[in-house]
């Protein structure tokens, strides 16, 4: 009995100390961690937005909200952030919306995306993507510079080469991956048209 009472004792004592560990280790790693992704994100939105002087987070953004204005519209994305794209003289130019697709072939894909006011996709930058190497993960040299100065409402893909503004050139072998960047695209473009071009609920 008093081994077992030890043995418990002990296990106990190495639980609690591997559960302190943890929680330090966490402690000393969320900083850095979120300064990475922020740093990502400001990278990617000046990508997105070559010409903008400087980027505001819209603070108000309500995610749940703006996830289910593209969820009623058939998409299985979500609306992780919005952020105005602003000249030197504080002029608004467009926005930069952030989103992340869930049906791609290895998981969430997530990427920040450049829509000038009169609805020009400025293009697409890829901050999250686990597909498989050697066809999904084609996704930022195949499929990224496509989007770039296409003013289009939505977009669809072809395997058979793009005949219009609106048509994207879909990665061979891999059409899942190419399926979640265009519908990504699309649930993006419909939040813009939606909520932030003039007559939205986002632009006054």
């Amino acid at each position: 009995m008093k081994s077992m009472l030890k043995e418990a004792a002990i296990l106990f004592v190495i639980t609690l100390i591997s559960g302190c560990l943890l929680g330090l280790v966490y402690d000393v790693t969320k900083e850095p961690i979120e300064k990475a992704q922020a740093e990502a994100k400001e990278e990617a939105s000046k990508e997105v937005f070559a010409d903008a002087a400087s980027f505001v987070l819209r603070e108000d953004l309500d995610s749940e909200a703006a996830t289910a204005v593209v969820t009623e519209a058939g998409f299985k994305v979500t609306i992780d952030e919005v952020s105005e794209a602003l000249d030197a003289g504080g002029t608004l130019l467009g926005y930069v919306i952030t989103v992340t697709d869930h049906e791609g072939y290895g998981g969430d894909i997530q990427f920040s995306m450049g829509i000038r006011n009169d609805g020009t996709l400025n293009g697409i930058s890829i901050l999250q993507i686990s597909e498989t190497a050697g066809l999904g993960m084609k996704a930022d040299p195949v499929l990224k510079e496509q989007f770039a100065g296409k003013n289009a409402a939505q977009f669809s893909y072809t395997k058979t080469g793009a005949a219009s503004e609106d048509q994207i050139d879909a990665i061979s072998g891999a059409t899942i991956t190419t399926n979640a960047v265009v519908n990504g695209v699309n649930a993006g473009l419909t939040y813009f048209h939606t909520e932030l071009t003039e007559g939205g609920s986002g632009n006054e």
